[in-house]
C-alpha cells in the first residue's frame, strides 16, 4: 500500500526539533564537571540501545522475540529518544527497505539530497501518516497503540526523571543535549550510511558499512550488511565489526529476556554465520 503523502511543510515536530537544538546551547551555561559528562554519555547510550534494539531490530524487523511486558518496556525505552511512535517508526522503516534508494524511498540521499534524507523528511508533516497494515502484528496490542498515539509521553517522563535526579544541569546535559546528539547519530544512518563507507555486498541500494557510524550507533553502521540481510539480529557479521546492540541482546538471551535471535547467514562468509 502506498504511503499517504501530505503537502510538505514544517510540522509541529519540526518546530520542536529546532527549539531543542537552541535549548541544547543551555548546557554550556553550567560549569563543566565529569558528572555531567556521565549524564550525557549514559543517557545517550541507554536510549541509543532503545533505538537500535527497539525501533529497529525488534519492531521494524522482528529479528528476535520478547515477551509482552518486555515488548512494552522496549517500546517505551525506544520512544524516550523522541523519534515519534513505535508503529510510525517501524512502518516507515519497512517502506524504506522495500524501496531503498529508488524513487519511492522516503529518505534516500541519492534521490532527494542529503538534507532531506538526514532530517527534512522527519521534521516535515509529509509523512505524519503511515500504513498501519504493514505493522499489524504489533498494532493489535492496545498498549503499543497507546504509546504510538501519545509518543511524547516517554521522552517527557524521561526528561522529568533526569531533572528530578540531577537538577537543571543534568537535564540540559543528560536530556536536551543528549537527545540532539541522539537524533543526528540515528539520522546519519539514513544519510551518511548511504553515501560514505564500503560495500561488501552488491545490494540494489547504495548502503555502506562505516566503522565510525557503527561506534556512534552501537552497531547500526554496518549498514550494507544490514541491507543484504535485514532480518538478522546481528549486523556486524565479521568478528571485528563491533555491534554492541547485538552483544547486549545476546546477554539478554542468556537470562531469557530475549529469544530466537536471528543469525546472519551468508554461504562462504567465514566467521559470519552464527549469532
Amino acid at each position: 500500500m502506498a504511503l499517504t503523502r501530505q503537502a510538505s511543510r514544517l510540522g509541529v515536530n519540526g518546530y520542536l526539533f529546532f527549539l531543542l537544538h537552541i535549548a541544547s546551547l543551555g548546557a554550556f551555561l553550567f560549569p563543566f564537571r565529569m558528572e555531567l559528562a556521565w549524564w550525557l554519555v549514559g543517557t545517550y547510550i541507554l536510549r541509543m540501545f532503545g533505538v537500535t534494539a527497539g525501533y529497529h531490530r525488534y519492531f521494524s524487523h522482528h529479528s528476535y522475540k520478547l515477551g509482552r511486558t518486555m515488548q512494552f518496556l522496549m517500546a517505551f525505552l525506544a520512544q524516550t529518544s523522541g523519534q515519534k511512535g513505535i508503529l510510525w517508526w517501524a512502518a516507515h522503516h519497512r517502506w524504506h527497505h522495500r524501496h531503498a534508494d529508488d524513487p519511492q524511498d522516503i529518505h534516500s540521499p541519492s534521490q532527494s539530497g542529503f538534507w532531506w534524507s538526514h532530517v527534512g523528511w522527519i521534521i516535515s508533516n509529509r509523512y505524519d501518516n503511515y500504513d498501519a497494515g504493514s505493522v499489524a502484528a504489533f498494532a493489535r496490542y492496545p498498549e503499543l497503540r497507546w504509546l504510538d498515539r501519545f509518543h511524547w509521553a516517554p521522552p517527557t517522563a524521561f526528561g522529568a526523571g533526569v531533572f528530578l535526579l540531577g537538577g537543571w544541569a543534568a537535564f540540559f546535559w543528560g536530556f536536551i543535549l543528549s537527545t540532539v546528539l541522539l537524533y543526528h547519530a540515528t539520522f546519519s544512518i539514513n544519510s551518511l550510511a548511504h553515501l560514505w563507507g564500503t560495500r561488501r555486498f552488491q545490494t540494489t541500494d547504495q548502503s555502506r558499512n562505516n566503522w565510525l557510524l557503527a561506534i556512534l550507533t552501537l552497531g547500526e553502521g554496518w549498514h550494507n550488511n544490514h541491507h543484504y540481510y535485514a532480518g538478522s539480529c546481528r549486523q556486524g557479521c565479521r568478528w571485528w565489526e563491533l555491534d554492541i546492540t547485538f552483544y547486549v541482546l545476546k546477554l539478554l538471551s542468556f537470562v531469557r529476556i530475549a529469544s530466537e535471535l536471528r543469525p546472519f547467514r551468508v554461504a562462504g562468509l567465514a566467521g559470519g554465520h552464527a549469532a
